[in-house]
């Protein structure tokens, strides 16, 4: 059996997000960042646009916000 994975701090990169937490990605990036999130500690993410609280299409989200605790967006 193999042991869970865990982890101090989670550095993710998202599309967007909404200013409580929740995410989206684009491309392979859905592929372990959710993961990631879920399996840290501490979650911090890079996000390319943030937007308010139900701009975000909710079928879209991949991580909800109970797995992020910060948030930096940088412009591109």
């Amino acid at each position: 059996m193999e042991l869970p994975l865990s982890a101090d701090f989670a550095l993710i990169k998202a599309h967007k997000a909404d200013t409580l937490g929740n995410l989206v990605y684009k491309g392979t990036a859905r592929c372990f960042n959710p993961i990631m999130a879920m399996a840290a500690r501490v979650t911090i993410v890079e996000v390319d646009r943030l937007v308010q609280p139900g701009e975000l299409d909710p079928e879209v989200v991949v991580t909800p916000h109970i797995y992020v605790h910060r948030i930096v967006e940088v412009a591109r």
